[in-house]
This record gives structure tokens, sequence and C-alpha cells, in this order.
């Protein structure tokens, strides 16, 4: 590396270095705080990052290359974007504050160019292999060999490498062929409770070797390899080679006497290592001591400038938590703050005058020559990194005709007339399934659009003419991403997918399948794909009790709940095929919407702003009612609800049903009508939609709107007052329970709370009060001593 580059990179590196440290100070020490309680910021966690972060973002990065931020190094990461005058001086006063920089970089709630949010440990790290994964993917195709190619980076805190997603990602990376990625350990060896286990570096050798990856260890610091040249040096790099990390720690928070002490008790009666010892102060051992390889910014940007291929690396970098500060190597710093006085006896050491905190260029001596330096980085060249790309046109597509046909079939259908189809829509779908794409219906669409690799590998059965439904055609254009059994990866290559607009500027519309009660398997990452504003639709099936013979290590129950409770997710569960045709239409253009004001006063919902799409499918095939297209049909399946069976003036009953459980609830209805009059029969296509209208209504009357209205709540506008209504769900009741409060009815929910039985449909839904006569049986006890209306019987 030049001397000149050098030079401006150890100015950076010592900027960022206060400037972070400043803004945690500020947010807990110097700003008001109304709560009193600990604002927190993680300064020696960033301290660790500082080296690594000047070098990687100021000499080897490139507009084109995207990086995932240690969660904890957000400090270092909006320091550097103030730096580059990329955000004002407010957000960093008001760090982890209402309005203020996030603490954890965001990419929907922080200002700064954040091309990946972290938060949740190692999240951040495995989507960075499946954005690889889908660079490729858009690259293989016509539409996509235009895009720059650039490299996927994690910055990964070494306690992160406990998650197990981590190895979930490695072993699928290794499967998919992984290439232009970077995962750069800060290996400072210590987490939030402890100093790490001896040998870990061993481990992470060893395993990122095994799945493929190149790993190069950054030990030494310039100044410590300058050392180990000189007489003594080799005593010294063995006697650090076998420290422990415990004490490595201690001795660097005691400083340069300590370590002088413990190198001249282990090493001083040799004579060429004395004379190492006593050539430097106790400050100048101390910073040799400490100038490990991640500390060391020349040798980070000497590292990284040295690779020349597209394997994945793994860049094992040693570090020291809380470099460069009073907190450096006490195992309690994790969480720890500099009190006023370390502060300020700081600052002084940094040589940062009175009433220039703040100052951008304080400390320097050549303002202007680091301003040219810092116009001509090669990443920051190009601005805010954020890509769009045209919304896509959804075309019509025909129902399937069949007379009974379940959800989960006719989800295939769908998607098989949009393989046929010559849409641009088409051609961007990518579909992917954790090792179940035939069991969840996905195999006409393989069939027809074949499934994703570099390299087209061709199919052995066929090629030994061996009869197959299943034709598994591996080639570049293929549009189906087969993944392993492992639900955390599904969502985080659904999470990459659903930003491939924003991250590369070519859209893709992602559609994943999983057997439904195993969303709950992989609902971190879903949680996580989400607060990213990744568009997808997953389709979870088969569901509920319904599954019946698989017992209830297979049938859902919490399901609905978490698709009624995760932000920005629109969670759909329709019983018929012509409801779910009307729905996937709707969501293919929901997930191509980024618009932004206020919600439509018609159902207070945000359409405008998009999301993500759920679907809860089911095996079980019902009688179909026959296409219906008629508006309000249309439009109160995507509203949430329609009137199967509308309510007469006298009803007393309504019977609320989602799902699977349709034909049960309308057969109760129609015994029950032989002997009650004007019984109503809600189809519920969205518990989730009808809840989130009826929230934001009444958010927006208590604003003093008095006119917001929503669609539950005109539904239910002429129901009378002494209405009952019975909610049932193949699935948890609290699903529908809620209805009853829209208008104040007394409410009957019936579902599923225990973990299922295994049997028939019938056994099942008899188990439960479910079946049909259970729900009658369910609406008789609640209308006891109501009387019947007059003119009817009840028969038999």
């Amino acid at each position: 590396m030049a001397s000149t580059q050098a030079k401006w990179l150890k100015i950076v590196e010592q900027r960022l270095l206060w400037l972070s440290h400043f803004m945690i100070h500020n947010a807990n020490h110097l700003r008001d705080k109304a709560d009193g309680l600990k604002v927190g910021g993680h300064q020696a966690s960033s301290a660790s990052m500082v080296s690594i972060m000047t070098a990687l973002y100021f000499s080897a990065l490139r507009p084109e290359d995207r990086v995932a931020v240690k969660p904890h190094a957000s400090p270092v990461f909006h320091a550097m974007q103030y730096l580059m005058g990329n955000i004002g001086r407010d957000r960093l006063e008001a760090f982890r504050g209402y309005g203020g920089a996030q603490s954890y970089p965001s990419r929907t709630k922080d200002l700064d160019d954040v091309d990946f949010s972290t938060g949740s440990v190692g999240l951040g790290v495995g989507i960075t292999a499946f954005a690889s994964m889908v660079q490729d993917y858009i690259a293989a195709k016509t539409w996509g060999r235009d895009i720059a190619q650039g490299r996927m980076i994690a910055l990964v805190g070494d306690a992160e490498l406990d998650e197990g997603n981590v190895y979930e990602t490695l072993q699928e990376g290794w499967k998919q062929d992984l290439r232009n990625c970077w995962w750069i350990i800060d290996y400072n060896r210590q987490s939030l409770d402890g100093v790490v286990r001896e040998g870990l570096w061993q481990r992470i050798e060893a395993i990122f070797t095994a799945f493929g990856w190149d790993v190069v260890t950054l030990k030494y610091g310039a100044l410590q390899r300058a050392a180990f040249q000189e007489p003594g040096g080799e005593a010294l790099r063995a006697w650090i080679d076998a420290c422990p990390n415990q004490l490595y720690s201690a001795l660097t928070f005691q400083g340069g006497a300590a370590w002088r002490a413990r190198l001249m008790d282990d090493l001083g009666d040799q004579g060429d290592v004395t004379a190492l010892l006593d050539a430097r102060s106790d400050d100048e051992l101390a910073d040799l001591m400490e100038n490990l390889g991640g500390n060391c910014v020349a040798t980070m940007a000497d590292a990284f400038a040295r690779i020349d291929h597209d394997r994945p690396v793994c860049f094992l970098a040693y570090t020291i938590k809380g470099w460069g500060t009073p907190l450096a190597g006490h195992k309690d710093n994790h969480a720890g703050l500099m009190t006023k006085a370390q502060m300020a006896e700081w600052q002084a050491h940094m040589g940062v005058a009175e009433g220039a905190e703040w100052e951008p260029f304080a400390t320097v001596d050549d303002p202007d020559g680091l301003k040219a330096f810092l116009d001509t980085v090669p990443f920051f060249s190009k601005g805010f990194r954020r890509f769009h790309d045209a919304p896509l046109a959804v075309p019509g597509f025909a129902t399937p005709a069949d007379r009974e046909i379940s959800t989960q079939a006719g989800f295939g259908k769908l998607l098989d007339t949009l393989a046929r189809s010559d849409s641009a829509l088409a051609d961007r779908i990518v579909t992917t399934s954790p090792d179940v794409t035939v069991s969840t219906n996905l195999g006409p669409w393989v069939n027809r659009r074949k499934l994703f690799a570099r390299e087209a590998i061709a199919d052995t059965f066929a090629a030994e003419r061996i009869p197959s439904m299943q034709k598994w055609t591996f080639a570049p254009d293929g549009q189906h991403i087969e993944l392993g059994i492992a639900e955390m990866n599904l969502f985080l290559l659904l999470g990459a997918a659903g930003l491939a607009h924003s991250l590369f500027g070519r859209r893709l519309l992602p559609i994943g399948t999983v057997y439904d009660p195993f969303v709950a398997r992989g609902l971190d990452a879903l949680n996580y794909a989400c607060y990213q504003d990744a568009r997808f639709i997953i389709a979870g099936t088969p569901s509920g009790i319904t599954l019946a013979p698989e017992g209830g290590a297979h049938q859902s129950i919490g399901a609905p709940l978490i698709g009624m409770s995760q932000d920005g997710l629109a969670a759909f569960e329709p019983a018929f095929v012509d409801e779910l045709a009307v729905i996937i239409k709707w969501a293919l253009a929901y997930l191509q919407k980024d618009g932004e004001g206020d919600p439509d006063e018609r159902t207070w919902l945000r359409d405008e702003t998009g999301g993500s799409v759920y679907l809860r499918l089911s095996t079980r095939a019902v009688e179909q009612p026959g296409t219906r297209r008629d508006d309000v049909f249309v439009q109160g399946t995507i509203d949430g609800a329609y009137w199967w069976r509308e309510p007469g003036p006298n009803c007393d009953l309504v019977i609320a049903y989602q799902g699977a459980v349709a034909p049960e609830a309308i057969a109760a209805a129609g015994e029950l009508g032989q002997y009650r009059r004007d019984i109503g029969v809600l189809a519920v296509t969205s518990a989730d939609r009808l809840n989130a209208g009826w929230t934001a209504a009444q958010r927006d009357r208590a604003r003093g709107n008095a006119d917001a209205s929503c669609h539950v709540e005109r539904l239910f506008a002429h129901l009378p007052g002494h209405c009952t209504m019975l909610t049932v769900i193949d699935g948890h009741p609290a699903t529908l329970g809620w209805l009853g409060a829209v208008a104040g009815h007394r409410t009957i929910p019936l579902g599923v709370e225990h973990f299922g039985q295994t049997g028939t449909i019938a056994d099942l839904y008899r188990h439960y009060g479910i079946d049909q006569a259970g729900i009658v049986r369910s609406a008789n006890g609640a209308l006891a001593g109501r009387p019947v209306n007059a003119g009817l019987r009840r028969a038999g």
C-alpha cells in the first residue's frame, strides 16, 4: 500500500473511532434523558471494528458491493456516513433516540445508505450469501446480464458464530456453488458474558475450509510483524501465540506496565527479548501488543487488495475489544460505557479540543488533503446506492375448473398457468422451497420453468429413460432454486430475492413454499426479511389439523396468529380456489407497490406501500362454488371478508369461518336455518387485513376523524345488537375471536388450541368441535332460551 493512502486511512480510522464513541457518550451522558434509562451503544464492540471498516469502505469496496454491518458496529457506520456528508449532525446527536440514527443499521429506519438491516444476530451474516446467489441468478438471465456484479460482504462478530443459522447458510452455499461473498470476522474473543473458549480459531478455519471457503487469518499487525524481525522477535511471537485469550485481554486492560512485567517474567532472561522490550516505552509496548491484524488498517487494506478471485473468503481478523479506548480488554466491556472522567481523559489523548467534538475534521492538520482523499474513495463515488425497477403488469389467468379441489392443488395449477404464459411477469417469478417442492405442488411450475444452476446439469433419469413425473433439469435460465431442509435459509433467500429491485435494479417476484407448521421454525428470518421490507409470497401448506393422519408434529395451530401479528406481511387463508386466484393476482401487484401517504379511507389499509404476502393453504379437496367474478366478491376477498350468506334484519346468529372448515360452517348454517331465520355466514379470507383495517380506523377516530370506517365495520353495520357471533377456524380460535368486539356482539370462538391427534378429518374435527355437529351444538348452546323464529320448526 502506498504510504500516502496508508496515512489517510489512519487519519480516517482515528476520526471514526472518536466520532462513534462520542456519539455514544453524548447519548448516555450529555443528552437529556426523560426516563433515566441507560441508552447504550456498545463502545467496545464498535472500537474493535474501526480499522476493519476503514480499510473496507475507504480502500476495498466498489459501489456495486453490498455490506451487512455487524449490529454493534452501527455507531462506526453512522460516523462514516457523517464524515462523508451523507447524514447530518442531528442524526448523530439523536443516536438511539426518536428520529435519530438507529441502534443497529436499518434499511427502513435509517437515512444512511444501509444495504442490509442487521440486529437479529447471525441473520445479517447469512443474507449476504443468499444475496450473492440472487445476483448470480439475475446475471444468468437475458434481462439481467448487464448488472454490475459486486461482492456481498458480512462484518461478523465472533460470538455470532454461535448462531446455528450461520452453519445452515454455509452448507447451502456449498451446494449452490457460492461465490463473490466475503465474511470478515471480528475475532476479539469476547462476548456479552465473557471471553470465548480457547482454540475457536482452529474450528473456524476447519469449518470454512470444509465448505470450500478460502480462509485468510490476520493475527498480526504491521508493528508486530516488524518486531518479529528483530532479534528476540520469534520468541515474542511464540509467546503471543501461546497466550490464553483471558490473559491477553486482562493485560490489554492493565496497559504497558503490566505487559512489560509479564513479558519480563516469562521471557526477560533472554537477552534479545529484553532488548526488544527495553527499546520501547510502556505506551509503545502497549501499542505493539495491541497491534493485532484486525486493528491495523494497513494490514486489513493489504489483505483485501490481495483477493483477485470470486471464491468465498473468510477473513479471520484478530482484534482487541475496546481497542484504542480505556475499556480495551476488560471482560465486562461489552455493554460498558466510558465515564465522564474517562471520556475527558481520552478526549485529551485523542487531541480533540473542547467544543470541537462534532467537527468531522477535528485534529486533522490538512483538512483539504483529507477532503481530496475522501472525494476519490470509489465506494462513495456514485452516491446513494438504491435502485428501482418498473412494476410489471399482472396478466389475468383463469381459475381451475375442477369441481372439487384443494387450495394447495389450486395454487399449483395457478402457477402452472403462469408458467405456460410468455408474460414478462412470469419471467421474473422465482420459486424456492426447502426440499418440499413436490409435496407443496410446485412440481408443474418447475417442470416448465426448470431449476436454476449457473452451469447446466442434465436430468439423469430422463437420459436413462426412466419414467418420472419430475423433470429435474438444471440450467442458467431455470426459475426454481431448490434448498435443503432449513426454513431459516428459505426466508433468508426470500428476503434477498425480495430486495433484488433495490440491490441490483432488477425486480424479482419470489414465491416460496413451506409446510405451514414450519413457518415457526424460520420465524426469526421471516421477521428479519419483513423488517428489511423485502417483497415475496410465502405459501404455508398443508395447514392445520385438516392434514389429519400426519399428526400433531405436522399440524399447525398458531400460524394464523403469526400472519396477523407479523408487520409487513398480509396474511390470507382462502377456502376456495376462485378466492385464491383473486388473492394471487392482487398479491403479485401488491409486492411491487412502493407508494407513500395516507391509508385508503375505504379500508384503512396501507395498500399503496405494498409488502409481502402469506398464504395459508390446505390439502383438503372441497366442492367449489363455481367461479365468481362480481365486484363485491372480488373486493371482499381482497379486503378480508364477504358475506357468503347475507344476514337478514332479524338475525340472531352469524357464523364466521376462515379456510378449510368452510363446508362445515356452511352446512351448519343450513341446518340451523331450518329453525332460525336470517342467519348470516361470513366468509373470512384474511383475519389479518380485517383486523388491521379495524385497528387503523379506531386510531384515526381517536385522532378526531369521526367518519373513519373500515371494511369489517361496514359489514357489521346492520347486525342487530342481540346477534351472537360464532367463529370457526382450523387454527387458534383467537384468530377470529376478536370479531365480536367490532360492534359489541357476544362471540363464541371455535378452533384448535392443543396439539393435534392422528385420524381422519372427520375424527379430528369432531374431537375439536369444529365439525358440523359441533358448530350446531355450540350455536344452540349460545342461543339457549332464545325463541326460534315463528313459523319454523326444528327438523326431526
